[in-house]
């Protein structure tokens, strides 16, 4: 008896029955259009951001090609003889035996660093001197 008694309960001659459904329609006419803008807000975004990958697709193809160009030897060639540069003559070899001399005139020089905790009148003989051994460039193949 309770559910007939709230369908035939009228507000105004009108059932409320009829009421909420016509609330809950509207609620649903709200709700699409809500989700109707939204999606051609999405779609817009979409094709947006589509347009923007293809321009940067199409400037990696431009800026692979400009590289390709930039690096052709021919042209890098003519460039080189412009600037005056040879290609470079292996005059000098090294053998089993010199390369325990050239393995130390290549090593890095060591300076003795005086500890920070040391005596400012500490006497200046008392460090070692290291210096660099003088090579001239013809022996560097320079």
């Amino acid at each position: 008896m309770g559910v007939k008694r709230v369908f035939d309960w009228r507000v105004r001659g009108v059932r409320c029955v009829e009421l909420i459904g016509v609330v809950c329609l509207a609620a649903v006419m709200v709700s699409v259009y809500i989700v109707k803008t939204a999606a051609a807000r999405e779609s817009s975004e979409i094709s947006q951001i589509e347009a923007e990958i293809r321009q940067d697709q199409q400037r990696v193809r431009l800026l692979r090609a400009e590289a390709t160009r930039l690096e052709q030897p021919a042209r890098l060639e003519a460039l080189s003889r412009q600037l005056g540069l040879e290609p470079v003559e292996v005059t000098r070899r090294a053998n089993a035996d010199g390369l325990s001399e050239l393995a130390a005139a290549h090593q890095p020089i060591v300076a003795a660093a005086a500890p920070a905790a040391a005596p400012a009148a500490a006497p200046a003989e008392a460090a070692p001197q290291v210096t660099a051994p003088q090579t001239s460039s013809q022996e560097n193949g320079l």
